[in-house]
């Protein structure tokens, strides 16, 4: 006979957490959250006490972001669950798994404007891929483990859990507590039948073995190192180039010499010309977004597109597929190697020529846009490695600006979730709270945060967090006064015509980590390495930048990717 456990609504809150493995969250504690960290503070989780809520929901994103696997924060209700949805829909638009548990007012309350009431799960559907409000403790007990599985099953995304107060100290008795929620293998909505996916991928495998001038382009579905593995295989058997979207980044190793670098806005110019000049594209877990395709008609319009994804909403919905296969392309990409390496069996590629014309014009390429930033970047692994941090050790996170393209340029990323950016949404002060939950979640690894001086004031009081709790971070500010993507879009698309993109009055943000104990130094100082890198525990490097300095390649917004500008006119 099974025995009976009783448990208010926030013991089971936490005990299903630490069912999951889950061992580290973040958040800010709140009237309508206080059952629930009384819990946690007599369970076995690390609470990490950030400054603001939305650094809560971006340090979930940075441990599963590096991890793969659903993260966890916490904020009470009202201001401090609207401080958070800004890192929520940041994670849906990238895809990211993190739980999220907001406190709510008690359900007698609810629609009465009571101290800070807001209508958490209202406001968090359009954003999330899923949110559920609870009205007892009892279903708790099947929407915390659901709400794992729905994060990381299929395409993965942020789940919401709304937990009124008297819910989370409502008492009750179960039988069991129930398994942790999984991700599902495979899991996708409106899945290509078995009985198609066989024949639509021999159908790709004849239009790529044909193919002149094919090109595979790898998207955030690529990043993980199943993923990669398959499309390591896929490269071995069938040669082609390969370029990525920025959340492609890492898929393939920076050394592989197939590679053609980033397509977009920023991208090489050897990338957007191979992807518009193709007559194959094999489109790998990628939507096609503005950013990376610039004007779509001119993206590659003469390829017959062979799209590859889990989500069925992204087939065909930016442009057109003459194949499509809705799946995960873990699965996927192993048969379609198989069947051209069966196509290909004693006979030359019709691509051979046009391979060995992109691999020359990748290496022409890295000749021309110098740049003592770029250079700088590229040099980080090395640096780190005189003091016995090996490169493929290091996790770098970026905010978003012209340091998060010279970063995409030129870091040389050499695994699937090495690279943390904020892509879809391109949220400022996403850098250093996701820097800290890699680092949480990656103890014997160091992380490279990379700033501008515009994006680490978003969340400058988040160096309290850093300094409190002695993570392995470097945080690295690139200092030059101004917006400088701002400045550098207004220079070009509106005649140079400055507006609400220089600081007047800049901080001395060594200054500012030295306040909070944090080793700081700037980059033209000797010793600058020593400090960034010797032993453990947080430092501070300061990069000044030229306010006039661009990134280049630059496709002006509203025009081709091939039409890139190369220097200032």
């Amino acid at each position: 006979m099974s025995s009976i456990t009783e448990a208010s609504g926030a013991e089971i809150i936490i005990k299903l957490l630490e069912r999951q493995k889950i061992s580290v969250v973040a958040g800010i504690p709140g009237g309508s959250i206080l059952p629930l960290y009384d819990a946690l503070g007599r369970s076995s989780l690390k609470h990490i006490l950030v400054r603001q809520e939305q650094a809560a929901g971006f340090f979930a994103q940075g441990a599963a972001r590096s991890t793969g696997t659903p993260a966890v924060c916490f904020a009470t209700s009202g201001p401090g669950a609207m401080n958070l949805l800004t890192a929520v829909a940041d994670a849906r638009a990238d895809s990211v798994p993190i739980v999220i548990i907001t406190g709510q007012v008690n359900t007698e309350c609810i629609g009465t404007d009571a101290f800070q009431e807001v209508d958490t799960f209202g406001l968090s559907f359009p954003i999330t891929k899923h949110s559920i409000m609870v009205k007892s403790a009892a279903e708790l007990l099947e929407a915390v483990p659901k709400a794992f599985s729905l994060a990381a099953s299929g395409r993965p995304g942020p789940v919401l859990i709304d937990v009124p107060r008297n819910v989370q100290t409502e008492r009750i008795s179960f039988s069991a507590w129930p398994e942790p929620g999984e991700a599902v293998k495979g899991a996708a909505c409106f899945r290509t039948p078995d009985s198609f996916y066989g024949k639509i991928l021999e159908q790709a495998a004849e239009i790529l073995a044909e193919a002149g001038k094919p090109v595979i382009l790898a998207g955030g579905g690529c990043n993980s190192p199943d993923v990669a593995a398959g499309l390591r295989r896929l490269t071995e058997v069938f040669p082609v180039p390969v370029a990525t979207t920025l959340m492609g980044t890492g898929c393939v190793p920076a050394d592989n010499p197939l590679l053609l670098g980033m397509v977009g806005m920023h991208g090489s110019l050897t990338a957007n010309k191979a992807v518009h000049d193709c007559d194959a594209l094999l489109a790998v877990g990628t939507r096609f977004d503005d950013r990376a395709a610039g004007l779509a008609e001119e993206f590659c319009p003469r390829a017959k597109i062979i799209q590859i994804d889990i989500d069925a909403a992204e087939i065909n919905k930016l442009l057109p597929a003459a194949l499509s296969i809705v799946g995960d392309a873990e699965s996927a990409l192993p048969v379609l190697a198989h069947m051209l390496e069966e196509k290909l069996k004693g006979k030359e590629t019709n691509s051979a020529f046009w391979l060995e014309k992109n691999k020359a014009a990748v290496i022409s390429e890295k000749k021309k846009f110098p740049s003592p930033v770029k250079d700088f970047i590229s040099s980080i692994p090395a640096a780190a490695g005189k003091y016995g941090i090996e490169a493929g050790n290091l996790i770098v996170t970026t905010d978003v600006g012209q340091h998060q393209m010279w970063a995409a340029q030129s870091y040389p990323v050499l695994r699937p979730r090495q690279f943390l950016t904020s892509g879809a949404l391109g949220t400022m002060g996403f850098g250093l709270p996701a820097a800290m939950g890699a680092a949480a979640a990656n103890p014997g690894k160091r992380v490279i945060c990379l700033s501008g001086d515009g994006s680490i004031q978003m969340n400058i009081q988040e160096l309290a967090t850093l300094a409190e709790n002695g993570f392995n971070i470097t945080v690295i500010v690139f200092d030059n006064g101004i917006l400088g993507m701002i400045r550098q879009q207004q220079d070009f698309s509106f005649g140079g015509r400055h507006s609400a993109c220089i600081y007047s009055k800049a901080p001395d943000l060594l200054k500012i980590a030295g306040a909070y104990g944090i080793p700081a130094a700037d980059a033209d100082s000797p010793g600058w390495e020593k400090t960034a890198f010797e032993g453990s525990g947080p430092r501070f490097i300061r990069f000044r930048v030229d306010p006039e300095a661009d990134v280049f390649p630059f496709v002006v917004p509203g025009t081709a990717n091939i039409k890139a500008v190369k220097k200032k006119q």
